[in-house]
């Protein structure tokens, strides 16, 4: 006596996905930078300014250093204007308060903002959770992964959240099918 034996496999079912993450393009913003400061070198009214950007890219700031805050306006307008010209949207760029420096010089420091902090993904999730499609999503440390049966549900969940207005730039990454 013979018995057949039948193995049959499940393959992993996979849904398709995608993530919405904040990120920022360290090399476009140091590229901005630079060129700013190429800028101010170049322009007949900051000559003997002592103006200067300064980007720390390990604690994701821009230093900007001048004498007057008029320059100081400029310098940050001149920032963004480089920044859009390179494809950063100007919602990264947290502009603080200008202080006093050395001498009688002023300082700012311009903060760089990504991630998505915990109170926003809850408001990106709530809203995917209002919006009645079938879809699913999970919070994981400073991004979202959002999965459904039907990539047109994907697709409307992407076009909701852009029209949510956001305090900060958000790319929809690894869209898996």
């Amino acid at each position: 006596r013979s018995a057949i034996i039948h193995i049959t496999t499940i393959e992993e079912v996979t849904m398709p996905s995608f993530d919405v993450v904040s990120k920022i393009n360290i090399q476009e913003i140091e590229n901005s930078v630079n060129m700013v400061n190429r800028d101010i070198i170049n322009r007949f009214d900051f000559r003997g300014s002592n103006t200067k950007l300064t980007f720390n890219k390990k604690d994701n700031f821009i230093l900007i250093e001048t004498n007057s805050e008029m320059r100081l306006n400029i310098v940050q307008d001149m920032l963004e204007k480089r920044a859009i010209g390179r494809s950063v949207a100007l919602k990264v760029f947290i502009f603080n308060n200008a202080e006093k420096a050395s001498g009688m010089n002023i300082r700012q420091k311009v903060d760089l903002q990504q991630g998505i902090s915990k109170d926003n993904a809850k408001n990106i999730n709530k809203l995917i959770k209002d919006s009645k499609l079938k879809v699913q999503s999970q919070i994981q440390d400073e991004q979202i992964r959002v999965s459904a049966k039907k990539i047109d549900d994907l697709q409307k969940i992407i076009s909701i959240i852009k029209k949510m207005e956001m305090d900060l730039p958000l790319q929809f990454v690894n869209m898996k099918k």
